[in-house]
């Protein structure tokens, strides 16, 4: 093949791929030769995050100063330092684990339970809503020591319609801005976070953060003192897209998203909220069925006007402007869309949110979709019919995980001992 230089470190990852699949044995199919090209590039190989993504929240912090420290930084999810461990502690010892913007909205829709007439009240000491049941990998810890209990009341509708006065005297409460971090991190049972070794592959990494459903994976050294990198859905997706024009990207690229099998779900299975109803619906749907966002829908229920994810949980916490607006009413999904662009505006804020609902069809080429999700840095993208009626939705996760497939035996017994812990296990 050519030697042009690679126009990036992501393309050099491309070009690496063209390479080896240039090489790999004749008779394996398109899909083995791919999972055969990345099983042979170590996790070490992939581009560094700039480190202004690689942030680590301290234990002690606050909700309210994680809140703001997270959308400062535009992540999702970041590490939590133990600020008990010594200097010369591993990454093991380290870290207590992750605190996600999904957990934070999790945390937060348990004090809607706790307070449905819209008062925040005194939570402290109320068991926090247990990620792990809905999620799948998670398990959190109450603010006293040892585990939190795990709640499976169902969120009603009148705890979704609380008004801005609930977010006012949350957000201003010494709850919020005293409860520690490290009081509601996510932890798996044997350590901190499910982390890569700088030497695991490729292929097990696209794994995790497909079929596993991982939203990001910090990368060490085993015997390390701390993060060498941290690995996104997002960022795979970049990788993907800087590959354009390699001949095992356009072999793959160009392959209609119907004859991929996406989307995945039915039509009559989208997740979404009519716009009228509270934005918190949104988000306990999130919770509910385990997914990262959802289209708002307009009035006839077919075509969607907005997208709200599990991140926007943040506009609520750290721009009061948002819910002073609704301050005696409820927080109608379709006011909360038109809240926060204004803010971003008057912010003079870059913001998906303030684009119109990113689209495509069913004959569209997977390549379109990646060069468009990335190009305008979102997570899921909307399939719509010749009318423009939303007929499903495809998300990083989905793209990925038709990229590579687990061989069988691939990962062994290895998940095995991630399951989420009992509601009365002390492990």
């Amino acid at each position: 093949m050519e030697t042009d230089s690679p126009r990036s470190p992501e393309a050099a990852i491309g070009h690496r791929v063209e390479d080896l699949w240039e090489i790999a044995q004749p008779q394996l199919s398109p899909s083995e030769k791919l999972n055969s090209c990345f099983e042979d590039i170590p996790v070490a190989s992939f581009p560094r995050a700039h480190p202004s993504q690689v942030i680590e929240i301290p234990s002690d912090a606050s909700l309210a100063d994680t809140v703001e420290t997270l959308s400062k930084n535009k992540i999702l999810s970041a590490p939590i330092r133990n600020v008990d461990a010594p200097e010369d502690a591993s990454w093991i010892d380290k870290y207590i684990g992750i605190v996600e913007f999904a957990g934070i909205a999790m945390w937060l829709l348990h004090q809607t339970d706790a307070s449905p007439n819209g008062t925040a009240g005194s939570a402290v000491g109320s068991p926090v809503a247990n990620l792990a049941a809905r999620l799948g990998s998670f398990t959190f810890r109450r603010t006293s020591s040892g585990r939190v209990e795990t709640t499976t009341d169902s969120e009603s509708d009148e705890a979704a319609s609380v008004g801005g006065s609930f977010f006012e005297t949350l957000t201003s409460s010494e709850f919020y801005k005293n409860t520690k971090v490290g009081d509601i991190s996510g932890s798996f049972r044997w350590a901190p976070f499910l982390a890569l070794q700088t030497s695991d592959t490729f292929l097990t990494m696209l794994l995790l953060l497909s079929k596993y459903r991982m939203k990001s994976l910090p990368v060490v050294d085993m015997g390390g003192d701390h993060i060498e990198n941290i690995i996104t859905q997002s960022s795979v997706v970049h990788m993907l897209a800087e590959c354009a024009g390699l001949p095992w990207f356009e072999s793959w690229g160009t392959k209609k998203l119907c004859d991929l099998g996406l989307p995945l779900m039915k039509p009559y299975k989208l997740v979404k909220v009519n716009e009228d109803q509270p934005v918190l619906k949104a988000f306990q749907l999130m919770r509910e069925k385990g997914v990262g966002g959802l289209p708002v829908m307009d009035t006839s229920g077919t075509k969607a006007i907005g997208n709200i994810s599990i991140r926007d949980v943040q506009y609520l916490l750290a721009a009061p402007k948002i819910y002073k607006q609704c301050i005696h009413r409820t927080i109608a999904a379709k006011d909360f869309l038109t809240a926060v662009r204004h803010h971003l505006q008057e912010q003079h804020e870059a913001s998906p949110f303030l684009h119109d609902v990113i689209t495509c069809k069913r004959d569209d080429a997977i390549k379109d979709i990646i060069l468009k999700l990335d190009s305008v840095k979102i997570h899921r993208i909307y399939v719509v019919d010749d009318k423009g009626n939303a007929e499903g939705v495809i998300t990083l996760r989905d793209i990925i995980s038709k990229l590579v497939h687990e061989p069988r035996h691939y990962f062994g017994d290895f998940f095995d001992g991630v399951v989420p812990l009992p509601a009365n296990s002390t492990v």
